[in-house]
């Protein structure tokens, strides 16, 4: 269970940058909340994060652990094997919605496209009891996380902030047979 608590923080801070099937964009409310559940139904186990994304704010730079730190992560250069993210995701911004990317394999699918101003990608791992992730990153977000003047570094903090005034969201989905993991913004303090 240790594990998946990790994970589910891990999960909450990422999913400040990662994000699935944006809703309607909605008047943001006072105060916006980072959810995440993780639901194991063979193991009868859960994990539900609450957390105000102000105070996730406050939090994130206070961390300096490995490549986390004042609220950044750093990612190595060797890492991204010769590609300038910048140049990409620009390009990716000043292209019309369009399907980018679709493969169909025997073991599984994958789908990259832009859509209403979001990154969108979904796949299907036939192999893993058709396990499904989606993601959708509103372009708001990616700007926040390369707001940075470093090249090598997202500021997670940035995108937690821009994530206030994204409106209710759905960020990340992955599901197989027994486990759930959803990671959402929305203004309740507490899971639906």
């Amino acid at each position: 269970m240790r594990k998946r608590v990790q994970v589910a923080t891990v999960l909450c801070l990422l999913a400040a940058g990662a994000v699935v099937t944006a809703a309607p964009a909605l008047a943001a409310g006072p105060e916006r909340y980072l959810h995440v559940k993780v639901e194991d139904a063979s193991k009868g186990e859960s994990v539900n994060v609450n957390v105000p994304l102000s105070m996730a704010e406050k939090i994130l730079p206070t961390i300096n652990n490995h490549d986390l730190h004042n609220g950044r992560v750093t990612f190595h250069h060797a890492e991204m094997n010769g590609i300038d993210v910048r140049a990409l995701l620009d390009a990716v911004r000043t292209a019309p919605d369009n399907e980018f990317v679709t493969v169909k394999e025997k073991d599984a699918d994958v789908r990259v496209a832009k859509a209403n101003g979001n990154i969108v990608i979904h796949v299907v791992d036939k192999e893993k009891k058709d396990q499904t992730v989606d993601v959708t990153v509103p372009m708001k977000i990616v700007d926040a996380l390369l707001s940075t003047a470093k090249d090598d570094e997202l500021d997670v903090a940035a995108a937690l902030h821009a994530l206030s005034d994204a409106g209710d969201v759905l960020l990340v989905t992955v599901q197989d047979a027994s486990q759930k993991v959803r990671v959402w913004v929305d203004s309740r303090n507490t899971q639906e």
